[in-house]
């Protein structure tokens, strides 16, 4: 059975004034609890409580450095955050022991671009994909910027979180995946002989795949290109490859 799970692998920190309302307005997000500076005043706070009492959402108070410390950012958090319930989020190991029958997976091998990370997520999901694993170290966290790239569909999203991407890379492999990397020179993704289990692995916006991730891989596959262009942004090839594992499903 799953163990327990981190808060970091439960819920979704939304900092700001405008994100964490537009949190507590969305009847479809469940918002655990929201945690303000002490001291913050003003008519946006007094909305947010507002909302946060309708919805009977707890409200804590803590010091700025605290609230900075929990948002994971210094300059925007604007003294309040919310934990907002990510129903799709788990950690790699406990989707693997939920899991029977075939199954399909990218992987953020650094990908360093919030809006890249958003738009992935909204690929992904749009595909009916399986999960995205985001590593803990090495990609963005689930932020107001990869919220806003993926238009909200980071909350719903079938997030896998892993420590780092090869760990993740080598779970998948343990649970009978094929892990292969989505880079130039490959054999081509469309003609592919893929299993039932796959992760596909995109790399860094410019340095590509990781030398740790490489070594965790059972092949390079590559999108063909024609028109003499050499790639696509790493979106853009996230989701090509997210609807080729929809199509041969």
């Amino acid at each position: 059975m799953p163990g327990e799970r981190s808060p970091k692998d439960t819920f979704i920190t939304v900092y700001g004034r405008k994100p964490v309302l537009e949190a507590l307005d969305d009847i479809d997000l469940t918002v655990d609890k929201v945690i303000l500076a002490e001291g913050l005043r003003g008519e946006p706070v007094r909305a947010i409580l507002a909302a946060a009492r309708d919805r009977g959402v707890p409200v804590q108070r803590a010091s700025a450095h605290r609230v900075k410390v929990l948002a994971g950012n210094g300059r925007h958090d604007q003294g309040v955050l919310a934990d907002v319930v990510a129903p799709r989020m788990a950690p790699v190991r406990d989707f693997i022991d939920d899991l029977v029958g075939p199954a399909s997976v990218l992987v953020l091998d650094r990908v360093t671009n919030p809006a890249n990370v958003g738009m992935i997520l909204r690929s992904a999901t749009a595909a009916g994909l399986d999960g995205v694993l985001l590593p803990r170290r090495g990609v963005p966290s689930i932020d107001p910027l990869v919220v806003k790239a993926s238009a909200g569909v980071a909350f719903k999203a079938p997030v896998l979180r892993a420590s780092t991407a090869e760990e993740g890379c080598a779970e998948l492999r343990d649970a009978g995946f094929g892990v292969y990397g989505l880079a130039a020179g490959g054999d081509s993704l469309l003609d592919a002989d893929l299993p039932d289990r796959v992760a596909l692995v995109l790399g860094n916006e410019t340095d590509g795949l990781s030398p740790a991730v490489r070594d965790e891989l059972d092949g390079t596959l590559a999108i063909p290109m024609l028109g003499g262009v050499e790639s696509l942004n790493v979106a853009s090839a996230a989701a090509v490859a997210a609807f080729e594992l929809y199509r041969r499903r």
